[in-house]
């Protein structure tokens, strides 16, 4: 046999072990024997580049290439279901289907909802052509590279075949329609539980739960990284002009049959009823049954299964009338509370923690939970050794809702809040009007430190990349930092240590270095002031021009400046007396960071806008929505992010979110195009 049909074989039944082994979970061959064939794979196709092909099982491994995820817009909008938290609801909508068939039989198609990111699955040819993720339901990121990693997504459907253990795969010569498929992208509990245990070992952020795990994963910019995490996927819906059958039940038997995973291997996770008595037969059965599922569930969704009749009931401007999501209670655990702990966040702030005796919930061993704060916990006369009622709500967050007071042990104590800070000993201090607690020690305390360096290096303040949390934990444990002003002393020789780092240390001080020319406004907010968010950064930059003046402004100075309120002006005023913070002021400035605001910047360029309030909405082709802001301020104008009767336009680009238009035309809002908004600036 030829290399080149080798490859073509190869390919037919890495996709058939594949599907096997990750949706069928019953493997013909042992892990060495696949890893036999991929290897045999990947050097012919080194070897025959005129053979490349992007849905060719190598390429599931990803890539450690950086990549933009460009907006891509959906051939059918994405709804968002109707949810409803009780059976009347569900009644009520039964008979509203009825009514709107006028009486015509139908079935509804019982779903589990899954607790993940919402993904379309566009294929051509029977070939994954594109992956796009929910976005603002019209458009969504172009994530084809990252799902490609995750191995139970077909990259070649197989229609026409079961996908037996005899490996006859074969193509069919029937020809593949064009279709889209959708589902949810998910972690695993078992995927989840191993990376926050890898995180916690490396002492970085752990993820909340499963949901917000998979979503930062599927966004990750390199797909390395996506094919390291053990996503997994669920379909649930296929659309198109040619689609197997009239029924949504049928199509998606259809689906599973070409190679798509649509229900887990855990019973009759999808069935069809006719009733609303068999429909909550199915609810009641997994709301018990869920537990043992091996990806998160929040409910079941509900559809009328024929397609004809669901054209027919149409959609509200948000949701279809055929469909709607039936959504469990929270689950609710009970476990006795061990201590309570505190954790000191950037700011400062101290937030209270329960360590609680593991127990089961939601799929996983819970051991913690937040407290908030002093309030909270007196809310509950929280005693230690308690036994508390623990839940996790919409986010899958811990939470303790109540105390068993009946079997509160003899002698306990009462939880009181901690005085000084656990990191640095500094007694807290509570500002008046809030429920925080911080530690003032803001120039010594460890976590404070490394935090505000963490922030000063993100992207939305000095965009300092290919450092993070650990990172800088690594320096500022080897003495390499202790301030932010520290970064732009290091030299590539002192990151490089042992000389195994060169490449990504030159990176490391070539990035620290591009950042001297990062925007005054931005400069701001870098430094981490406490309540001084992006927004009120740049109308502190932009009031008082450079950092002098802005050093120099009284508290009633300040908050001449709108939205600085008298805290934020109290806390301002308390960061330019501290001689620390000065001291890490006049390095920046040597260092060579931006000070003051731009030449362009300095004087409006007109008062065209003045009194006007401008909402920004869409997608634009000659600047940033950034951009668009700075234009807007230096013309006198205002940015407000929501339509009230009081805006004035809405500066309005491509694909303009369907809500947004809604309520313009209903408050009679003008739209202004980008195009006429520049020539009214002449820009």
């Amino acid at each position: 046999m030829e290399e080149k049909e080798r490859i073509v074989q190869l390919r037919k039944e890495l996709h058939a072990h594949n599907y096997r082994y990750y949706v069928q979970n019953s493997p013909t061959i042992s892990d060495r024997e696949f890893d036999f064939l991929m290897k045999e794979l990947q050097q012919l196709e080194e070897r025959h580049p005129d053979m490349d092909d992007p849905n060719s099982p190598t390429r599931r491994v990803g890539s450690d290439l950086n990549q933009e995820f460009r907006q891509v817009k959906h051939r059918y909008p994405m709804l968002s279901l109707t949810n409803t938290y009780n059976e009347q609801d569900v009644r009520d909508w039964f008979e509203s289907v009825e009514r709107g068939l006028a009486g015509e039989p139908f079935e509804v198609c019982c779903e589990l909802k899954y607790d993940g990111l919402s993904i379309s699955l566009n294929y051509e040819d029977g070939r994954l052509k594109q992956a796009v993720t929910r976005g603002d339901g019209v458009q969504g990121d172009d994530v084809t590279e990252n799902v490609k990693t995750i191995r139970t997504i077909p990259l070649v459907v197989n229609r026409g075949t079961n996908l037996s253990p005899t490996l006859t795969t074969a193509a069919t010569t029937e020809k593949h329609p064009s279709f889209e498929i959708r589902g949810e992208i998910l972690m695993p509990w078992k995927s989840f539980e191993r990376l926050n245990a890898e995180r916690e070992a490396a002492e970085e952020p752990l993820f909340a739960n499963p949901r917000n795990a998979a979503s930062g994963t599927l966004k990750s910019q390199k797909s390395e990284v996506v094919a390291q995490r053990g996503l997994d996927a669920y379909l649930y819906y296929m659309l198109g002009d040619e689609l197997p059958s009239d029924g949504h039940y049928e199509n998606l038997m259809t689906a599973a049959s070409w190679g798509f995973q649509v229900v887990p291997r855990n019973g009759n996770c999808i069935k069809k009823a006719t009733s609303v008595e068999e429909i909550f037969e199915f609810i009641n059965h997994w709301d018990k049954e869920r537990k043992n599922l091996p990806v998160a569930t929040d409910g079941i969704v509900l559809k009328v299964n024929s397609m004809r009749q669901q054209r027919a009931l149409g959609f509200t401007a948000k949701s279809p009338r055929w469909a709607i999501a039936y959504k469990f209670k929270a689950e609710r655990a009970c476990t006795r509370l061990v201590e309570v702990t505190y954790q000191v966040g950037r700011t400062g702030a101290v937030t209270p923690v329960a360590n609680m005796e593991p127990v089961q919930l939601a799929g996983t061993t819970v051991k913690r939970a937040t407290l908030n704060n002093e309030d909270f916990i007196n809310s509950f006369d929280l005693h230690i050794g308690d036994y508390v009622y623990v839940e996790k709500g919409g986010e899958i967050i811990p939470k303790i809702v109540g105390v068993d007071l009946e079997n509160r042990p003899l002698m306990s104590q009462p939880v009181r809040f901690a005085r000084c800070c656990p990191e640095c000993g500094t007694p807290l201090v509570r500002i008046d009007g809030e429920a925080a607690h911080y530690c003032p020690n803001d120039t010594e305390c460890p976590p404070q430190i490394k935090g505000r360096i963490e922030h000063f290096i993100s992207r939305r303040a000095m965009n300092i990349d290919s450092l993070g949390p650990e990172t800088i934990d690594d320096y500022y444990n080897r003495g390499l930092i202790h301030n932010i002003a520290d970064l732009y002393d290091i030299t590539v020789n002192q990151i490089n240590g042992d000389g195994s780092r060169e490449k990504s240390a030159r990176k490391i001080v070539a990035s620290i270095d591009a950042s001297r020319k990062v925007p005054f406004e931005r400069v701001v907010f870098a430094l981490g002031i406490r309540f001084v968010g992006e927004t009120s950064a740049r109308l502190l930059a932009r009031h008082f021009k450079d950092i002098d003046s802005l050093m120099a402004a009284t508290e009633e100075e300040l908050q001449e400046v709108e939205g600085i309120g008298e805290v934020m002006a109290r806390n301002l005023t308390g960061y330019f007396q501290n001689e620390q913070n000065l001291q890490i002021l006049r390095r920046l400035r040597e260092n060579g960071l931006q000070m003051s605001l731009a030449d362009g910047q300095m004087s409006p360029a007109s008062n065209l806008l003045t009194g006007k309030s401008i909402v920004i909405s869409g997608i634009f082709e000659h600047h940033s929505r950034e951009e668009y802001k700075m234009m807007i301020e230096r013309n006198g104008g205002k940015n407000v992010g929501s339509i009230s009767s009081k805006t004035s336009f809405i500066l309005a680009g491509e694909n303009m979110g369907p809500s947004k238009l809604q309520k313009a035309e209903k408050l009679g809002i003008p739209l202004m195009s980008e195009q006429d908004f520049l020539d009214m600036l002449s820009v």
